[in-house]
């Protein structure tokens, strides 16, 4: 399984968030692609069409779990895509951002 840190992600790294409504409403990682795990299959187009052509996608969820799911079936797809450890539980904790929609100080579900 392909896995970074959270410490190991650049500004501008294409994030990719598969946790539900509910958990991306109270916060998230600025700038991430948003498409829960319970769509993704629906939803795989709007990600190969967000995602940069050459890029990496780094998937992450709650605590790593889900992700890892997306991130096996992406490099299965031949997408260079990889789990983010500990998901937004390690980044909040990491002192990354974490925002709603509105823009405000989000939190980690």
């Amino acid at each position: 399984m392909p896995t970074v840190e959270v410490a190991d992600l650049k500004d501008g790294d294409f994030l990719l968030d598969v946790r539900e409504d509910d958990e991306w409403q109270a916060g998230h990682a600025e700038g991430a692609l948003h498409i829960p795990i319970s769509e993704f299959v629906a939803r795989y187009g709007e990600l190969t069409e967000a995602a940069p052509q050459d890029g990496r996608v780094h998937v992450i969820c709650r605590s790593g779990g889900r992700s890892a799911q997306v991130t096996m079936y992406l490099v299965q797809q031949g997408i260079d895509a990889v789990n983010v450890d500990g998901g937004m539980q390690y980044w909040a904790a990491a002192g990354r951002p974490v925002v709603t929609d509105e823009g405000r100080p989000g939190s980690v579900l």
